[in-house]
């Protein structure tokens, strides 16, 4: 039997990059999965196609995770379309990098509105469907632990992260609910290849970085976030788990 199996799971921010290799997984392993999109609707509606020509079953669900109606709009998804929920992921995710001196108010409250207050306000929505057994992964990062210059606001919103995980599997522990932190390195997607880390010196240094020798890709990834959404992980909770290769 797969290890998801009549599980129902919301990944956010599952369009494209390290969100879409997440909810491919865990339908794999026989979640029904809610894939959020904020703006790109053919990036989920892709990742849906390839989770039902697999066999697996998966909705598009719009919705900007900062906004408190439409982040219970995902949960509301879940519920009408499957009748349960028993994992979320919080995924969604943005990130601009600037020393202290050009760094805007702009940059500060978007990247902790989608990052932190985006996390908050889901988990908000979903605590109330989550029962024993439950579990809820945040995606941090490596950069909360080396903290890289130029990357403040980025950082800053990834510590909180990290801070939220504690503080949540404290508050929902006694309800039988996990929540752990995966943290990964530089990886490759979309998104780095859009900001143009990709075949240069930052990329080099990155690898370089890595016992292994190599940035991620998003499928290191996603099979860590499977594993603490599964039984397998029942004694876990409360963790920050590095996925770097390494990186220190």
């Amino acid at each position: 039997m797969s290890k998801l199996s009549s599980k129902v799971a919301i990944v956010t921010g599952a369009s494209k990059g390290i969100g879409a290799a997440i909810a491919r997984s865990l339908a794999a392993e026989g979640a029904a999965v809610i894939v959020n999109y904020a703006s790109s609707k053919a990036g989920a509606e892709k990742v849906v196609a390839e989770i039902q020509a697999a066999g697996g079953k998966a909705v598009a669900v719009g919705g900007d995770v900062s906004k408190q109606a439409e982040a219970e709009g995902l949960v509301k998804a879940a519920i009408e379309h499957f009748g349960r929920l028993d994992v979320l992921v919080n995924n969604s995710g943005v990130y601009e990098m600037a020393p202290v001196e050009e760094t805007t108010e702009q940059q500060f409250h978007r990247m902790f509105d989608i990052n932190v207050l985006g996390t908050i306000l889901v988990t908000q929505a979903a605590i109330g469907h989550l029962k024993e057994g439950a579990s809820i992964v945040n995606i941090g990062s490596a950069v909360s632990r080396i903290t890289p210059a130029g990357s403040a606001v980025y950082t800053g919103t990834k510590g909180a992260l990290d801070a939220i995980t504690g503080v949540f599997s404290r508050e929902f522990g006694a309800r039988g609910i996990r929540v752990n932190s995966v943290n990964p390195g530089m990886v490759e997607t979309e998104g780095t290849h859009t900001a143009g880390f990709m075949g240069t010196d930052f990329e080099a240094w990155a690898a370089s970085q890595a016992s292994l020798g190599r940035i991620g890709q998003v499928d290191d990834i996603a099979p860590i976030v499977t594993f603490l959404a599964s039984d397998d992980a029942r004694w876990i909770t409360g963790e920050l788990i590095g996925a770097s290769g390494g990186v220190r």
